[in-house]
């Protein structure tokens, strides 16, 4: 397990915290071998790649996310992003709010539902939210020439949040940019807020986001994926 204090006290107080070289080299080509190149910005459900689930449960990924958790994490959703110059985007401030299950069941404090990409999306309950975690794979060096996140440190405690307070709290805080080099990880509150920019450079900005969850869901709903 991840024995490091001063990194729980991070996520714990700022919502994020970076990992460095939490994977080599090697292990960065060959998903990137095995992911490949995509058309448009990346790739959604992951869990299903072999390589992509054996990742999300080894020991070593486990081993930094238990610690945040406080119960043994699942992995519920992987998704593949390619930014460069053919895929280029604006990602604004937001919060991830949405878990992606197999369908839609009416359940009490869940809501509102949504479809992306073909998967049916809904919001749970604010404390569960809470108990979720993100682990952002570097499969590239990333910085303020293309497209590193920007986040704002402990936004993750305000709970769900609307546009003007989203606003408020960008005039009252400084954001700050989450640079990385290739086998780095960000570990991430989903409630965090974060952006990115387009890139500006001709290099690719490739990363691996996994989402982690430390609670079962109500017998009614089931993970769209897992591993």
């Amino acid at each position: 397990m991840d024995q490091n204090p001063a990194r729980k006290h991070e996520v714990e107080r700022d919502g994020f915290a970076l990992v460095p070289q939490a994977m080599e080299a090697p292990a960065c080509g060959m998903l990137l071998s095995v992911l490949g190149p995509v058309a448009g910005a990346g790739r959604r459900g992951l869990l299903a790649v072999h390589e992509v689930a054996a990742l999300a449960r080894s020991m070593a990924m486990l081993d930094l996310v238990r610690p945040h958790l406080g119960a043994d994490p699942r992995a519920v959703r992987a998704l593949f992003f390619d930014k460069s110059p053919e895929a280029n985007w604006i990602v604004t401030w937001h919060q991830d709010l949405t878990l992606a299950v197999r369908a839609r069941t009416e359940t009490a404090g869940y809501g509102p539902w949504s479809t992306k990409g073909g998967v049916v999306h809904v919001q749970p309950p604010v404390e569960l939210l809470a108990r979720m975690l993100t682990l952002r794979i570097h499969l590239d060096d990333a910085d303020d020439t293309n497209g590193a996140l920007r986040v704002l440190p402990g936004s993750h405690r305000h709970g769900r949040l609307s546009s003007p307070r989203i606003q408020e709290l960008r005039a009252e805080q400084t954001d700050v940019l989450c640079a990385a080099r290739a086998g780095d990880a960000l570990l991430m509150r989903p409630l965090l807020l974060h952006a990115s920019g387009r890139t500006t450079s001709q290099r690719h900005r490739r990363v691996l986001h996994i989402e982690y969850a430390g609670f079962i869901l109500p017998p009614e709903l089931a993970w769209h994926e897992t591993a």
